[in-house]
């Protein structure tokens, strides 16, 4: 493995901001990837009995979560989580999780909506929807780009997470395109993206996932740092009225 390139001989790719605020990314490796389906993770859980603000701190404070499980016309079931390895759980986006140790609860939960501290981001809440095989759930899913642009060409990426509907226990953990030697002026929209069998959109078919742009030159970049160094400071205002002031006293 070369120095300086991580995971295994893979460039990590050189991202620039587009002109409209947008991720640009000038370049990537080839890289092929086959589609995968998020995993399966269980996690022992406990009813919970306690209510209130006191009642949940002392339930973090002792390295838990609080949580509501709802979905399919059941009851709302609250209960408890273990905050590391729900943490842990949540790495994989749209994780499927199976909850052991709750009466009356069976089959997989999907993550809706998570609560963070803002500053430790800590997790001190979380909302859990029941599924069944062959549901389709609303979720979004990465879109993952590989390969390289035309030299003279820069890739800004508008869509990073993709909405889609997919059965509920066959979600993908993302989709890959590839724009190896995509041209300036080549465009990819949603209808162009080739989605895993099960998977349907849930955009409007038109809209543009990511297009090429033409690269800046050296020279148009030279002149552009130029033009911000070269530019004057505007002098503060009120100084000259109050020199003069003084000079009347």
């Amino acid at each position: 493995m070369s120095a300086g390139v991580p995971d295994g001989g893979r460039r990590p790719a050189r991202a620039w901001m587009g002109p409209d605020g947008c991720a640009a990314v000038l370049s990537f490796p080839h890289l092929l990837r086959g589609v995968t389906t998020v995993p399966e993770v269980r996690i022992a859980a406990e009813p919970r009995t306690e209510f209130g603000k006191g009642a949940a701190r002392r339930t973090r404070r002792a390295g838990l979560v609080p949580a509501v499980l709802y979905g399919h016309g059941e009851e709302t079931r609250h209960v408890v989580l273990p905050g590391h390895e729900l943490m842990l759980a949540l790495k994989t986006p749209n994780v499927l999780i199976r909850l052991d140790g709750v009466p009356g609860v069976t089959g997989l939960a999907l993550p809706k909506s998570v609560d963070r501290d803002p500053i430790r981001g800590n997790i001190e809440h979380a909302d859990l929807i029941l599924v069944r095989r062959g549901e389709k759930v609303g979720v979004e899913i990465s879109v993952r780009v590989t390969g390289e642009v035309s030299p003279d060409g820069m890739l800004n990426q508008q869509v990073v997470q993709l909405p889609v509907e997919a059965d509920a226990t066959n979600i993908p953990n993302g989709i890959d395109v590839d724009v190896e030697g995509f041209e300036v002026g080549r465009a990819l929209h949603a209808s162009d993206l080739t989605l895993p069998e099960g998977t349907t959109l849930a955009v409007d078919p038109e809209t543009l996932i990511l297009h090429v742009l033409a690269a800046p030159t050296a020279e148009q970049i030279e002149a552009e740092i130029g033009g911000t160094e070269g530019a004057e400071t505007p002098e503060p205002v009120g100084e000259t009225e109050s020199a003069g002031d003084g000079d009347e006293s």
